[in-house]
């Protein structure tokens, strides 16, 4: 497997995995380099992206692999690359977050990551299950 920066060519395979992404925001991702896409044989396989908290805290929005990828260590090696790109960028700590009804806490806690808190969103149209908010130093 193999990981690199986001492309414009990949829009259409990101698309398929990241229905929470403006359009606009892809291709902010793409000019500051704020994404990654794993690649498996060449193929587009999973992809992770993320911004700065508070403007200064790396935070991993999106991590996900596509189903037939999936239990081959993508994701770790995703989180690994992401991880060490930050650290080499200054950054003493990362951060995630993952609903507290999804199985992914304890993948990010299986990679060091600690819990830090967390919040419900209950406007109208916005509710979901508390957000867990995970840290990690680097």
């Amino acid at each position: 497997m193999h990981i690199r920066y986001v492309e414009e060519t990949d829009r259409l395979f990101w698309f398929t995995l990241d229905r929470h992404l403006p359009e606009k925001e892809f291709d902010a991702k793409v000019r500051d380099r704020r994404g990654y896409v794993l690649l498996d044989r060449s193929r587009p396989a999973g992809l992770l992206r993320f911004n700065l908290f508070w403007d200064n805290t790396p935070f991993c929005t999106m991590l996900v692999v596509g189903p037939e990828f999936r239990g081959r260590g993508g994701g770790r090696l995703l989180m690994e690359r992401w991880e060490r790109d930050m650290r080499k960028q200054g950054f003493g700590m990362v951060m995630t977050s993952t609903q507290v009804d999804e199985e992914a806490q304890h993948f990010y806690r299986q990679l060091g990551y600690k819990d830090s808190g967390g919040f419900v969103p209950d406007i109208a149209g916005y509710e979901q299950p508390m957000e867990l908010i995970m840290i990690k130093a680097v």
